[in-house]
């Protein structure tokens, strides 16, 4: 299974739109445009869930600027805003 994740392209999870699902492959903090020291950023996206391998879904995106996007990230729901799930790479 993870031979088909690596062929698709990856991506910032924060790009995705709703209805999309795939595999988390790293976090990547670095260059967002969060307010949180990367450190701190990190850190809280592994406190919800945001860990290699997991498997996540967009199930909603706010009405203003499709933000908060809804994520399913294996059997949790969560709120993240966009400029924070682009550290989450996907494919």
């Amino acid at each position: 299974m993870s031979e088909i994740c690596d062929n698709r392209p990856h991506l910032p999870l924060g790009l995705a739109r709703r209805g999309y699902t795939g595999t988390i492959q790293h976090l990547a903090a670095s260059g967002t445009s969060s307010s949180l020291p990367e450190v701190e950023l990190e850190s809280r996206l592994i406190e919800l869930g945001f860990v290699e391998g997991a498997r996540v879904e967009i199930l909603h995106e706010g009405i203003v600027g499709r933000d908060p996007i809804a994520v399913r990230v294996d059997n949790t729901t969560v709120a993240v805003r966009r400029r924070e799930a682009m550290a989450v790479i996907v494919a």
